[in-house]
Formats: C-alpha cells, structure tokens, sequence
C-alpha cells in the first residue's frame, strides 16, 4: 500500500513540475492566443503568484504560432511596480531569434518563422540582488520586427529573498 501511494505523490509531483503556469495575455495587445495559459510555463510556477527569488535565474518557456511571417524577434520583459513599469536587465530589449526553437523543443529554428508553424521560446530572466521585494506583474512579449505583438503575457509575482 506504502509503495502505492509513493507512485500516486511521485507521478503527481511530475505532472505538477511539468504543467503550465496561470498566466493571462497582457493589457492592450490586440491579438488573442488561444490556450494561452498551455502555452507558458515560469520556472516551476503552476499558480501564481510566481515567486521570483534574488540572485536565481528563473526559466521561461513560451509555445507560440506567429499569424505573420516573422523576420526579426525582440522581446519585451518588465515588471509592473506601483502602475510603472520597470525593465528586466539583461532580458528586455534583446533579439529573441536565439531563443527560438521548432516545435520539438530541441531544434534550433532562429528567425525567420512561418506563420501557422508551432515554434517554442526558452530563456530565463535573472533576479538580481539590487530588485526589491515587491509583489509585481511581470509582462514577457515578444515583438515581431513591425513593433506587433507575437505572443505576450503578465503574471503575478513577488520577488523575494
């Protein structure tokens, strides 16, 4: 009985590392992403709030379908601080072509994406010593090289120690 109920915690704790974190798609972005809540997956947040803890790294996976032909990624990283938005060193502003892999996850895809096709974003942001312990919401988009919106979301989150 003792083995089975090991089994039972042991396949619950791998399903709960490997499912999506609640997330919704950021204020005033146009496009709506189906599903969007499958799709992203923070470090190994199910439910937010998202606990960011100083001086770790903390991953981010992203399954997106571009509606255009994508040239050029850049992502778009912040965190909400009392109605300001404050940048993500390191993460906000950079080619995101890099990060982008086909759908199996392991395939370096790189820019230029088809519209339609299934593509996977992974990188991690750096909580850093300086950021204070705030409860936030964190905005991670990436932008198409016409300034649009691919695919975005916001979570809750604390940054802590």
């Amino acid at each position: 009985m003792m083995r089975v109920l090991l089994a039972v915690f042991a396949f619950a704790a791998l399903v709960a590392l490997g499912a999506a974190t609640q997330v919704k798609p950021c204020s005033g972005v146009e496009r709506t992403i189906d599903n969007l809540n499958e799709r992203i997956q923070v470090g190994g947040c199910n439910k937010p709030p998202c606990r960011l803890r100083k001086d770790t790294s903390v991953g981010i996976t992203m399954k997106f379908q571009p509606a255009e032909n994508v040239k050029s990624l850049q992502t778009a990283v912040s965190a909400n601080i009392l109605g300001v938005p404050f940048p993500f060193i390191g993460v906000d502003g950079e080619n995101a072509c890099d990060d982008v892999y086909l759908k199996d996850g392991t395939t370096k895809a790189g820019c230029d994406l088809k519209a339609g096709e299934e593509y996977v974003y992974k990188n991690s942001i750096e909580v850093l010593k300086i950021y204070p312990r705030v409860k936030t919401v964190v905005s991670w988009g990436l932008k198409d090289q016409k300034g649009n919106y691919v695919i975005c979301f916001e979570v809750p989150a604390r940054i802590t120690n």
